[in-house]
């Protein structure tokens, strides 16, 4: 019974500190107004997966072919907050395709060398900050009139961290409740007029 123990004590350490891969894939087509996503773990096991859509009154997210999420464009920027990263989540890779019309155009050199500088200057700076990221940005040029964007971003965490963000979380929701049952009930105490 011993032995057991202890095993299971290390290999639960051990997973506490195993790192976690989240891989992203995004697929942008501007002509048809979707957006293709896939969020999966070691980039094998998929999670979700679906497209979104812009309207006039904000982006649908198609999770299935009979389930469909509004997100309002009023209700984005709260949104944001509620699903805010910690440190530990460490972005480890992020790669980049961009399709652009203008083959053979003198434009279409134009547009590719200012979007190559422009992810080049943004990749600097990253890679400043994080030197093990691995960044990768190409640009294609296509006959066709089109705007496509294709990428592929890499999370990297482990249970230690989810569970210090979760706890975090947590404790932050039970203060404002706590602080909330605190100014109602002084405030039923005061003394009527």
């Amino acid at each position: 019974m011993g032995e057991f123990f202890v095993y299971f004590t290390f290999f639960g350490i051990l997973l506490l500190f195993f790192p976690i891969f989240v891989y992203l894939d995004v697929y942008l087509d501007v002509s048809e107004n979707k957006c293709w996503f896939a969020v999966s773990l070691y980039k094998y096991l998929k999670v979700f997966g679906g497209y979104a859509q812009i309207y006039q009154s904000g982006v649908v997210f198609h999770i299935t072919d009979k389930k469909a999420i509004l997100l309002p464009f009023g209700q984005m920027a709260s949104t944001r907050k509620k699903f805010e990263i910690t440190k530990g989540f460490q972005l480890y890779r992020f790669h980049q395709i961009v399709e652009v019309s203008g083959a053979g155009k003198p434009y279409g050199a134009l547009v590719a060398a200012a979007i190559q500088s422009a992810s080049g200057q943004a990749f600097s700076v990253l890679k400043t900050k994080h030197p093990f990221l691995s960044l990768k940005n190409s640009t294609l040029l296509c006959e066709r009139p089109c705007l496509k964007l294709t990428f592929q971003a890499v999370t990297a965490f482990n249970l230690l961290i989810l569970t210090i963000a979760v706890s975090k979380k947590i404790l932050e929701a039970l203060i404002n409740w706590i602080r909330k049952k605190r100014s109602t009930a002084s405030w039923k105490k005061q003394p009527n007029n």
